[in-house]
């Protein structure tokens, strides 16, 4: 995996279901730091849990087959996804504690 910021991209993702109050930020945390992205992840007002993140496409894509089925106590409907170029703005990944719009 390279660190090279052109080979980083860029990962909207919106998680559909049963996903708040049942440790989804703190799975994504801990998944997000093993692959070594930088971003964060929230909850949205509408039930939904948001994430953005930026690394390498190989990372950021086991992100997204592992937000497909979220932690053991989660049911997961749908994951939307966007992608862009990285910008990178972030240096960690973190959890925030509510919704952000316009991140």
């Amino acid at each position: 995996m390279s660190d090279a910021p052109e080979a980083n991209q860029r990962l909207e993702a919106h998680v559909h279901g049963r996903v708040q109050g049942v440790g989804f930020r703190y799975f994504v945390l801990e998944l997000a730091n093993r692959l070594r992205l930088r971003g964060w992840v929230a909850n949205d007002p509408g039930g939904a849990v948001s994430v953005l993140a930026e690394g390498p496409r190989d990372a950021l894509d086991a992100l997204v087959e592992a937000l497909r089925d979220g932690p053991p106590a989660a049911r997961v409907d749908r994951v939307d996804t966007v992608w862009s170029p990285a910008t990178g703005e972030f240096t960690r990944f973190g959890v925030r504690s509510g919704y952000h719009g316009g991140d």
